[in-house]
């Protein structure tokens, strides 16, 4: 079916069915162009616990319509691709957590959102890149064991110079796919752009930045900057964005950056979701009301 068909259709299904569409920032651009919604982790999950429609139609991965799920337990969530998941929530499973537990029984846990409902279960409170330093912040006298990402966990040591106990575990578009030879590159051909990377990369990327943020933080600086040009590390689906929210300014991501996770949701499987009704998110009560704490509790700090 061609695109503009598909569009109708999407919006008549989603009429019909008292929908929403809620896309992540590295989403396809035709699943921006779609989405009611358009944010990062801590947006989407912000608007998620606030939306009135009935069903939910999540355009990311997996962790992400588990939130949402989680919580609006009497809403319908819909996954267009059961298939999509994140390999950096891969990272860390529930008999890690466990282990770890006994390892460090007085320890604060603080999951990234980038992680499995089980795995939030199992945990104290959640983040994202948008407020894990902030939150962290709020508690000095705690031993933290921050899981997965070991480079976020990495940055916030750096800001907050304390130590974290760090979880064994990276993103792979941002940790392998960028790289500090590429952004030397191109921080010498354009000399007058603000270079802006994800607090996922490694630190030696992080630290050649003029700034360190998650997507929010960066269409924000985009969109209030004085700057024409900008060097973007993060995943290549942010820089349609801030190239069509800001066309009179030019971007150079760091390289093609792909999560092909996060590219796995087209146009016909959202019309697929909406119409036939799936895939429909569960989380079990035993995980659900556990992990709802802890992401309650990120939402009061944020």
């Amino acid at each position: 079916m061609k695109h503009n068909n598909l569009t109708a259709e999407i919006a008549s299904l989603k009429s019909r069915r008292d929908a929403v569409i809620l896309a992540h920032n590295y989403q396809r651009r035709e699943i921006q162009e779609i989405a009611d919604h358009l944010g990062d982790s801590l947006e989407l999950a912000i608007i998620a616990s606030r939306c009135d429609q009935k069903m939910i139609v999540f355009c990311g991965v997996r962790f992400m319509a588990e939130s949402a799920k989680i919580l609006n337990p009497s809403k319908t969530v819909l996954l267009p691709e059961p298939e999509a998941g994140c390999p950096l929530a891969d990272c860390a499973t529930v008999d890690q957590v466990l282990r770890y537990r006994q390892e460090y029984p007085r320890a604060l846990f603080v999951a990234y959102i980038n992680t499995s409902a089980a795995v939030k279960a199992h945990c104290d409170i959640c983040v994202t890149s948008a407020n894990a330093v902030r939150i962290i912040s709020r508690f000095p006298d705690r031993e933290i064991v921050y899981l997965p990402d070991k480079n976020l966990a990495a940055y916030a040591e750096s800001i907050l110079n304390r130590p974290l106990i760090k979880w064994p575990g990276q993103c792979y578009v941002h940790d392998h796919l960028l790289s500090l030879e590429k952004m030397s590159r191109l921080k010498e051909k354009h000399p007058g752009a603000m270079v802006m990377t994800h607090p996922e990369a490694p630190m030696d990327i992080l630290n050649i930045s003029d700034l360190v943020a998650g997507t929010s933080g960066m269409l924000k600086a985009v969109s209030l900057g004085k700057n024409r040009e900008y060097i973007i590390g993060t995943e290549i689906g942010l820089v349609d964005r801030m190239q069509r929210e800001n066309p009179d300014k030019i971007f150079h991501p760091v390289a093609e950056a792909v999560c092909s996770q996060m590219k796995l949701t087209t146009l016909q499987s959202v019309a697929d979701a909406l119409r036939e009704g799936k895939t429909e998110i569960h989380v079990p009560e035993s995980d659900a009301v556990p992990a709802k704490r802890a992401l309650d509790r990120m939402l009061e700090m944020s």
